[in-house]
């Protein structure tokens, strides 16, 4: 009997491990460290399609994404977001244009994961002539600070500020840049830094639209987690919401994201890929509120 009971309950035990390995992304919402994980990049595309003929550069409305890791991405990546589709584009590490995939940011690849590129693209394809294309140009680097972004500091391998100027010239060769979408505030969530946040990324927001050389240029803001533990720490992150939502009040070409109701992926820091796929649309969203007065009208979700 104890010998047959042992081998039953191994037997559970080893079903157990392989329905958890199997299980999809649910199974990685508590996966904390995904680093050289053959599994983490499952469904990581393997083949880059490069752009065949690119439009005309009147009718490719370029987007760049910045700040920290919840813009770079760090969702699981499921096959859905891996569909291209023509009309969305972004850039390799090498700078050439291709059609495409999650994940959009390459320059942590130790990190890297699912964003929210792919699905602000997707959304805003409903709302914009067929004839238009869409560019996602990455430019967030995991735990960058914003004094970093200001300062043009050489972050994780990626020198901040050049780096997004250069992908801005980049881009204005071949398209129209129409906004930013930026989520970023996480690692200056300290009691020091908090007092200086407000005047830094309002320096910040000036300093991208100086670089664009547009004074208008519509800019998104999104707001921190509402998940973080232990309660000081999601004080600080309340702290740093409260300043991004007096930053984007003030401005008419700014809008703020919500995202008290959005889940993480197990970490208490990053947005799981269904928190992503969310994020990206409500950035939509807000940007068209921007850009079409007749949407302030409009009930809103989120």
């Amino acid at each position: 009997m104890k010998s047959g009971f042992k081998r039953t309950g191994l037997a559970i035990i080893g079903i157990g491990i392989l329905l958890s390995f199997y299980a999809g992304p649910k199974a990685y919402r508590n996966y904390k460290v995904h680093k050289a994980s053959k599994e983490w990049r499952v469904n990581f595309p393997q083949t880059i399609p490069y752009v065949d003929k690119l439009p005309n550069p009147d009718s490719l409305y370029v987007f760049m994404m910045a700040g920290q890791s919840n813009m770079a991405g760090r969702g699981f990546v499921e096959p859905q977001d891996t569909l291209p589709n023509r009309r969305i584009l972004t850039i390799d590490k090498s700078i050439s244009w291709i059609y495409a995939k999650e994940p959009l940011h390459f320059y942590e690849p130790s990190l890297t994961g699912l964003d929210c590129g792919m699905s602000f693209a997707k959304k805003l394809l409903d709302s914009i002539p067929k004839g238009i294309s869409i560019a996602m140009i990455p430019c967030a680097v995991g735990g960058s600070s914003i004094e970093q972004w200001l300062n043009n500091e050489t972050f994780r391998g990626v020198t901040l500020l050049d780096n997004f100027k250069n992908k801005v010239a980049f881009a204005k060769d071949h398209g129209i840049i129409k906004g930013i979408i930026w989520h970023q505030g996480e690692s200056n969530a300290k009691t020091e830094l908090i007092p200086k946040y407000a005047q830094r990324l309002d320096s910040l927001t000036n300093s991208f639209r100086f670089l664009v050389k547009n004074d208008t240029l519509p800019i998104i803001l999104g707001e921190l987690g509402s998940y973080s533990k232990p309660i000081e720490k999601q004080m600080r992150w309340d702290a740093i919401n409260t300043v991004i939502q007096n930053i984007a009040r003030k401005d008419k070409n700014m809008a703020l994201v919500k995202t008290g109701d959005l889940g993480h992926k197990g970490d208490n820091v990053h947005f799981d890929s269904e928190s992503q796929r969310i994020l990206g649309e409500r950035y939509t969203k807000k940007y068209l509120e921007i850009t079409r007065p007749a949407h302030n009208n409009a009930p809103t979700t989120n």
